[in-house]
């Protein structure tokens, strides 16, 4: 389902079953004031991915995705539950995530932000609430490497993100952090995030004003520091 430069959209009570290559759920692109809810995932690739453009074609078309609430919607396998990328040159901002159940062996990802020096983008004010997860390979990802990494001259702008009340049973790995050291990660808050069995932290790199309140890993309390 990929609506493109759509306002007002509401994705209500949909299933998405699709186990091939590139089977994305939904992928509202460049769109504003989006609703997806009560909807059911389990497919090949990301269950939602927020888009506005690839490159060039995003840059010149400049609509970034904004106002977009998901809510009360399950995911199973996939390569993330709630993405945002990697085509994300017009940017996004303003996304309300909560009340979202994702479980299953076969989900690579929960929280994921996709991006890079090619891609570029400003993806700001983003919110995850009261989130669920069973089993899952890595649990938040914000990524500047994907695919063509740090290879171009549109740095990629993440900042404001707040994740809160999330909920997790098993993980491989619970963080792949990663900005650029010249282009950090800015103003990440993570609050009342519990793991409850996780084989490994992660990876946490280039990241400006990371704050963490009541955070804990295989029950011992999480500090960046």
């Amino acid at each position: 389902i990929n609506p493109v430069l759509c306002r007002d959209v509401t994705v209500r009570g949909v299933t998405c079953e699709s186990m091939g290559p590139n089977s994305d759920g939904c992928d509202p692109e460049s769109c504003h004031n989006v609703l997806i809810e009560n909807c059911y995932f389990d497919t090949g690739d990301d269950c939602i991915a927020i888009k506005s453009g690839r490159n060039a074609d995003g840059r010149r078309i400049n609509t970034p995705s904004e106002n977009i609430v998901i809510s009360d919607c399950d995911m199973r396998a996939g390569h993330g539950g709630v993405v945002i990328g990697s085509e994300i040159s017009g940017g996004v901002r303003n996304v309300f995530a909560e009340r979202c159940r994702m479980s299953s062996p076969d989900l690579e990802r929960a929280i994921r932000i996709k991006t890079n020096s090619v891609r570029g983008g400003v993806i700001e004010r983003l919110r995850y609430r009261d989130i669920t997860v069973g089993e899952v390979q890595d649990a938040i990802v914000i990524n500047y490497y994907y695919e063509e990494g740090d290879a171009g001259g549109f740095d990629p702008i993440v900042r404001d993100v707040v994740v809160e009340n999330l909920s997790i049973r098993r993980a491989h790995r619970v963080f792949q952090i990663r900005g650029f050291e010249r282009d950090p990660i800015r103003d990440l808050q993570l609050r009342d995030v519990h793991v409850r069995d996780a084989d490994e932290i992660g990876i946490v790199e280039h990241v400006s004003k990371f704050v963490t309140d009541n955070v804990t890993i295989n029950g011992q309390a999480y500090d960046p520091a």
